[in-house]
């Protein structure tokens, strides 16, 4: 916990706040903070800051928050991704958020098992545990805002092009030879498949779209870890 991340219903006073539960257990036995230790912290889509432990109880503490700070710009990224399985969806989640992405359309296709729109991981609150982990990793406070699109034809036809519409437009699939561009630093939409990558008829439709089709070059990696590398290649 690199920001301990704060909601208004945490606030006992404007400037007092008490913390209890998971954030607490890790102040406690993982930081080894005592009173009069300070930590940054930050409110939900709110401003960022420091704390100061004012006393320790049984089960919670309370500090003195003072936020003066505006949270890190965000990443100029849209990334769409195939629904992955449901425990790497909770890995992903957690580690763009922590890389500054605000903007995520989890979307259908072909080799996405229907089980997986099925899962509980979908779930707002379930979501929302893995953006505070990623928040608190990447000193962070701004929620991602996530989108679910159970038609691949119809979003990638309808809706991609004005998703996209004035930014850098790339598929990443691994059967290509033109190697995805680096240090763009600039406004992009990026789309990645899942395990085993789109059917050609789908990286097609993406291609009528817009949209570049590139790889990471001749190694082939697990959904997780291709799409933190496409992030860093990009935004360096």
């Amino acid at each position: 916990m690199n920001l301990l991340l704060l909601e208004e219903k945490d606030f006992i006073g404007p400037d007092t706040a008490a913390v209890s539960g998971r954030r607490f257990d890790h102040i406690k036995r993982v930081l080894k903070a005592k009173t009069g230790s300070r930590l940054s912290c930050g409110v939900v889509n709110g401003k960022m800051g420091t704390a100061c432990i004012t006393s320790f109880n049984a089960d919670c503490l309370e500090m003195e928050v003072r936020l003066d700070a505006a949270p890190p710009k965000p990443l100029p990224l849209t990334l769409v991704l195939a629904l992955p399985r449901p425990k790497m969806l909770k890995r992903i989640m957690e580690s763009v958020t922590s890389l500054g992405v605000k903007e995520i359309y989890l979307v259908n296709s072909w080799r996405v098992e229907k089980s997986f729109w099925k899962s509980p991981v979908l779930e707002r609150a379930s979501l929302e545990r893995y953006f505070r982990l990623g928040l608190e990793q990447g000193k962070d406070t701004m929620m991602p805002a996530l989108y679910q699109k159970r038609f691949f034809s119809k979003f990638v036809r309808e809706e991609l092009p004005v998703i996209g519409q004035d930014s850098l437009c790339l598929t990443a699939h691994p059967k290509t030879a033109i190697v995805c561009p680096t240090s763009v630093n600039e406004r992009t939409t990026l789309v990645i498949g899942p395990e085993g990558g789109f059917i050609d008829l789908e990286v097609k439709t993406l291609e009528a779209a817009g949209f570049d089709t590139v790889s990471i070059g001749q190694r082939i990696l697990k959904v997780e870890t291709a799409t933190t590398y496409l992030i860093s290649r990009l935004f360096t």
